[in-house]
């Protein structure tokens, strides 16, 4: 189905947040994707069932060393579902893990991008050198994720265009580029600004929205489904901003509906 990258340019802005969360409420089968190759949050902030904690070493490790060489590999022998019902491809604990991978990333991004369920992936802060851009490449979409900062801002902009000159060095179509906010999903002003700053520059990447900065619902999703905290500014935030992310990935691939699947 699709691939769709989420990164940062610089901090913590809430990629992981924003992934998780738009895995519980997305219309399609969804698998979360932990691709940080500093060391992700998404196997630390969820837990199994059982209240212990994602196994490591069933995960990205274990899928990567599967699909070396171009092998073929089913993805769902790596998942684990998570206490909150996400089936979870669990990252690396630490930057020395990313290392055994090795040339395994371009075999990760196309299988992931041709695996059955949508691919949400974590791919932390992305810039010059990093591993997982063979990945990105691949990808049906690239969401970038940032504060509503003035600083926050300035690093999104300057990443975007050093972005849109790497991701078409490989000769190929460019990857459909969005933006997602995170802060006060009422501000509709920063979007607005952004939007502008971003034209100015001559940058092809629309503002998605904005995910609303709800640190109490946040926790709470690790643990139950969306359905319980629908009212939430954070959930009503992620079913709002979800449809654009879709319409984005429609850019690079069909239209999902059942008569397409029947086709495939």
């Amino acid at each position: 189905m699709s691939l769709i990258a989420f990164a940062s340019a610089k901090g913590s802005p809430g990629v992981t947040q924003t992934v998780t969360g738009l895995a519980s409420v997305w219309p399609r089968e969804a698998v979360v994707a932990d691709l940080d190759p500093v060391g992700g949050d998404v196997g630390l902030r969820l837990r199994r069932d059982d209240g212990l904690p994602l196994d490591h070493d069933n995960g990205l490790l274990s899928y990567g060393a599967a699909l070396r060489g171009g092998k073929d590999a089913a993805l769902d022998e790596h998942l684990q579902v998570a206490e909150n019902g996400n089936r979870v491809l669990v990252g690396v604990a630490g930057p020395g893990q990313v290392q055994g991978l090795g040339p395994a990333w371009p075999y990760i991004g196309a299988a992931l991008r041709g695996s059955t369920p949508d691919v949400l992936a974590d791919c932390g802060r992305l810039g010059p050198g990093s591993p997982v851009l063979p990945v990105v490449e691949r990808a049906s979409a690239l969401v970038m994720v940032a504060r509503s900062d003035v600083a926050a801002l300035s690093h999104l902009r300057e990443r975007l265009v050093w972005l849109s000159e790497s991701l078409r060095a490989g000769g190929g179509d460019p990857v459909p580029t969005g933006v997602l906010l995170v802060g006060d999903a009422g501000d509709q002003r920063s979007v607005d600004d952004l939007a502008r700053l971003l034209a100015s520059g001559g940058i092809d990447a629309p503002v998605l929205g904005t995910v609303a900065y709800d640190p109490k619902t946040v926790r709470a999703l690790l643990t139950v489904g969306e359905r319980t905290l629908r009212r939430s500014l954070f959930v009503r935030s992620l079913l709002d901003v979800a449809s654009r992310v879709q319409a984005l990935v429609a850019v690079r691939e069909p239209v999902w509906t059942p008569e397409t699947a029947q086709v495939v």
